[in-house]
């Protein structure tokens, strides 16, 4: 950790920490649409999932406890908190409390490994705007972080233009000349994986790696459908999926 709170740029090619800049309540690199914090002293999970959103154009900072999670809110606003309940000082539930006690209305996720229907009242009656039951695949995380932004307005915030077409990722759409085509959730994140680096060639097995879970069985031709499947979605814009013989796939035409 770095001085209270890791703060994660979206992805490009690499991810790199850097110590938060406390002058700034809000900050913008390259293409971050919003910011989330993560709360989460397990680096096992808090990695991926902070990688997880970085990729999707979004800046993330991580803290590990709950005094580097009020560091944070002290210097910066956030789109969305995503909270574990359990943290070496203190309660997750008694925190965010605290924080709506004082006003604070910012979207909270909890992330929580208890499963009994008592657990999950008790974490929305404490000021949760949802709760997600660890262990969680990638998939619903990032659909319940479109649902409850989606819920809280945030979508006008999320829109995305690449070239003549505009991509919102809370309401799973992407328009082309006033046409809205709605994406099935693996298209969405298949759009987002390659929205994120335009020109970028990704793998087969990078794309995997990313759209699938660890505990799913994968066809061989799996990629091959969805980015046929999502082709189809883009007809009629510059923007296209192009294929890199035996590299991979990118999106160009932006």
């Amino acid at each position: 950790m770095l001085g209270g709170c890791d703060v994660i740029a979206p992805l490009a090619s690499a991810t790199i920490p850097v110590k938060a800049d406390m002058n700034l309540s809000r900050r913008r690199v390259g293409e971050v649409s919003l910011r989330f914090l993560l709360v989460e002293d397990s680096a096992e999970l808090a990695r991926p999932v902070r990688d997880l959103l970085a990729l999707d154009g979004h800046g993330v900072d991580w803290a590990a406890t709950l005094s580097e999670a009020q560091d944070c809110l002290n210097a910066a606003r956030y789109d969305l908190i995503l909270l574990d309940i359990m943290l070496p000082d203190g309660d997750g539930r008694q925190f965010l409390q605290a924080q709506r006690r004082l006003g604070h209305d910012t979207p909270v996720i909890v992330m929580t490994a208890r499963a009994a229907v008592s657990d999950r009242v008790d974490v929305l009656d404490s000021g949760a705007d949802d709760y997600i039951t660890k262990p969680f695949d990638f998939a619903e995380l990032e659909a319940r972080v479109r649902a409850v932004l989606r819920r809280r307005g945030g979508a006008a915030q999320t829109v995305r233009r690449y070239g003549d077409l505009l991509f919102n990722p809370l309401t799973a759409t992407v328009t082309i000349d006033s046409d809205v085509r709605d994406l099935r959730n693996r298209e969405l994140r298949l759009f987002e994986i390659l929205l994120g680096a335009p020109g970028q060639i990704f793998s087969k097995d990078q794309l995997c790696d990313r759209l699938f879970s660890y505990a799913e069985t994968v066809s061989d031709n799996a990629i091959e459908v969805y980015v046929g499947r999502l082709r189809k979605k883009l007809v009629g814009s510059l923007a296209r999926i192009e294929t890199v013989r035996g590299l991979g796939y990118r999106l160009t035409g932006g």
